[in-house]
């Protein structure tokens, strides 16, 4: 990843179950298959979102394959929160059997 070492990160299967995890991705991503307690805010709309992020809790962040949650985590810790990216993204959490839910009647997968 073109953040080297710096970004704080686990697995899909390393989030805690009671993490707060934040999903960055666009709608129709979300739309096709997300974690099921994930909060959605994509990425295009933190700045004007940000306040909805709690700052006393640890947040995970996750995207489709952990692009975009690491730039999402760096721009986070170093406005004070302490977050840690999804370095394997959906995909991972899809390949690990987590649970997923998806808008509509199509079974839920990542898109």
């Amino acid at each position: 990843m073109f953040f080297g070492n710096d970004v704080p990160a686990v697995d899909a299967a390393d989030v805690p179950a009671d993490g707060y995890l934040l999903d960055v991705r666009e709608q129709d991503e979300w739309d096709a298959g997300h974690a099921p307690e994930a909060v959605h805010i994509p990425m295009t709309e933190l700045n004007d979102r940000a306040a909805e992020i709690p700052q006393d809790r640890e947040v995970f962040v996750i995207c489709r394959s952990g692009a975009r949650s690491a730039q999402v985590t760096v721009a986070l810790n170093q406005a004070g929160w302490l977050a840690k990216n999804v370095a394997d993204g959906m995909q991972g959490w899809h390949a690990s059997g987590l649970p997923m839910d998806a808008s509509g009647d199509a079974p839920p997968h990542v898109a």
